[in-house]
């Protein structure tokens, strides 16, 4: 809810037509997040490099008739897109995981047209499923937890537990800001969020050419 909100008023600043406004989700997985941009109406491709999270996204995509929404199998340094692409670029929770995270950030700032907008979300530290879920539970109630069991925890120790051992790239909340001025980016607000605050998002714009 917290990226869509952001992406509804980057879009509102750019175009009232919200399929015209390009969205890339980078290392986008099954594509939950990718579908929630897509169903509120943007123009959405979900850049994933594993061949198996692909094909369930894609066939997720068939089952659901959605026509703005298309799914690539490749990593961003690699895929050809074009200079200038996107209005806006979304990364959650694979920054930290990245062999070359400064440079999925340089990737990711140059298909980003001028003047649009970049939504990332890393990891601050290890998350702890089962204790995040009683905090969780604890705090906001069981649904809350459990629907954070499903969607995120236990899709996270599942990756985790089979990913590439690269990293981990937790940085602190001066750490984050910094990587991405260097990258280009105005940072434009940092919040804590996800899995109990574990992770930062960070808002960001890539300024308009002069």
């Amino acid at each position: 809810a917290e990226v869509l909100e952001l992406v509804e008023t980057s879009a509102k600043a750019i175009s009232p037509d919200r399929r015209a406004f390009q969205v890339l989700d980078i290392d986008c997985g099954p594509g939950n997040l990718t579908f929630v941009l897509a169903e509120a109406g943007f123009s959405v491709l979900g850049l994933e490099p594993y061949g198996a999270l692909i094909e369930l996204a894609r066939e997720k995509r068939r089952a659901k008739r959605l026509a703005n929404l298309a799914f690539s199998q490749g990593n961003l340094a690699t895929a050809a897109m074009r200079d200038g692409a996107f209005d806006q670029v979304v990364n959650v929770h694979t920054l930290y995981s990245h062999a070359d995270p400064r440079a999925l950030l340089a990737q990711a700032y140059r298909v980003l047209k001028p003047g649009g907008h970049a939504i990332f979300v890393n990891h601050t530290r290890p998350v702890q499923a089962l204790a995040t879920f009683r905090e969780l539970r604890a705090r906001e109630g069981l649904g809350s937890a459990l629907s954070c069991l499903l969607l995120w925890l236990l899709p996270h120790s599942l990756f985790e537990a089979s990913r590439r051992r690269i990293g981990p790239h937790y940085w602190s909340a001066e750490t984050f800001a910094a990587n991405l001025r260097a990258t280009g980016f105005t940072v434009l607000e940092a919040r804590r969020t996800f899995l109990n605050g574990a992770s930062l998002l960070l808002w960001a714009k890539k300024e308009s050419e002069a």
